[in-house]
């Protein structure tokens, strides 16, 4: 079983609005895409979403998907609205330093069979 606390060290994340209590919450998988349009055509509820568009639009499509958190990766921050509209909607949002395929590189031990997206 994998913990959102577990991603979050894994990648080395900084919060950006805040987890609370859900850092123990499982993650069943992760899914890495630029493009909103293809987290909703081919992702699975219950993953983490990595990507490194930083507008209100990847937060609308984690809420829609039912993911569980938003890591944005390369040091990206979300824009202001992003984070207003995560905060409302109950969607944890994380930062990281690390690239997308460095990213995709450290969750594939925790899940060696998922593409990524």
């Amino acid at each position: 079983m994998v913990l959102l606390a577990d991603i979050v060290r894994k990648l080395d994340c900084e919060a950006v609005v805040s987890s609370g209590d859900r850092l123990g919450i499982e993650i069943e998988s992760y899914f890495a895409a630029h493009l909103m349009s293809n987290v909703l055509a081919s992702s699975r509820a219950g993953a983490v979403l990595l990507t490194g568009l930083t507008t209100v639009q990847a937060v609308h499509t984690a809420d829609i998907a039912d993911f569980r958190a938003v890591v944005f990766v390369g040091g990206k921050r979300p824009a202001p609205d992003a984070a207003r509209l995560a905060e409302l909607r109950g969607v944890p949002l994380f930062v990281t330093r690390y690239g997308m395929i460095e990213a995709c590189s450290r969750l594939a031990e925790y899940w060696p069979a998922a593409t990524g997206g």
